[in-house]
């Protein structure tokens, strides 16, 4: 059975002797958790593809928290890959009790011209892989009889839009509905949350940002009149991380800014 909160309210956000994996933490949304949560206590690990990427994010975390962060890679798109990180993780930290899922790309095509290898790619690395570290840090967490899952989903899961997105948010909405049914089969013990990001301003983002100001303005009318930024995600994912969410499983928390309150 799930924990039941029990401790001082000002420990409740806290995450001291947690054990976490941030999988694409390497930059942007994934970096930015994987400083928050090594900011509130937790032992953090990222993963990706990129060791360099990997390395530079681990010293970014270094000087802004003062903690250290392992780092690990993996192919989330291919199952033996994430095997082999789950069996390198649990050999080196005996268990991991809160697990972010924030990989995933966007490639856009208009329907009509969208390649079967494109979709086939996002839908492996956006949806697949996550159902698949799911299945492996999940069981685990099932097993020590508690858990957190974070996925990293998007305002695209619940909305479409224009632009070559049909991919996209095809996956995203598999993504918010994994999350769902995850939550249903390793309850009560583990929580599987995601987190639903609107436009993002990311380093990824600075050079197009750059070309394009006008990007800057896609949230002026929204509720409240600007794009996310990373830091929008991290406190969304210490609370779903913490003791403080012990009572929600299965939702997507919107760091939106409105965008889904207006339909």
């Amino acid at each position: 059975m799930s924990e039941t909160y029990k401790f001082d309210l000002g420990t409740m956000f806290r995450l001291d002797g947690r054990k976490a994996l941030v999988v694409g933490g390497h930059g942007g949304i994934g970096a930015g958790i994987a400083e928050a949560l090594a900011a509130y206590g937790a032992d953090v690990s990222i993963a990706s593809r990129n060791m360099e990427k990997l390395l530079e994010a681990k010293e970014k975390i270094k000087e802004k928290t003062g903690k250290d962060v392992t780092v690990y890679t993996v192919d989330a798109s291919d199952e033996e890959s994430i095997k082999a990180l789950y069996d390198t993780i649990i050999a080196d930290k005996g268990y991991i009790d809160v697990l972010v899922n924030s990989q995933g790309y966007n490639v856009k095509h208009h329907l009509t011209e969208l390649p079967k290898e494109i979709m086939d790619g996002m839908l492996q690395v956006n949806v697949v892989g996550i159902a698949m570290l799911c299945k492996y840090f999940g069981k685990q967490m099932k097993e020590r009889g508690y858990g957190k899952i974070i996925n990293v989903s998007s305002t695209r899961g619940a909305r479409a839009c224009l632009g070559g997105n049909a991919s996209y948010c095809t996956t995203k909405g598999a993504l918010d509905m994994l999350t769902r049914t995850a939550a249903c089969d390793l309850g009560p013990e583990v929580c599987v949350n995601a987190i639903g990001p609107t436009n993002t301003v990311t380093p990824m983002m600075e050079d197009l940002i750059k070309e394009h100001p006008e990007i800057l303005h896609l949230g002026d009318d929204k509720p409240l009149q600007r794009i996310g930024t990373v830091e929008d995600c991290m406190g969304p994912a210490v609370f779903l991380a913490s003791h403080a969410s012990d009572f929600m499983t299965g939702q997507i928390v919107y760091a939106d800014g409105g965008m889904t309150a207006i339909g």
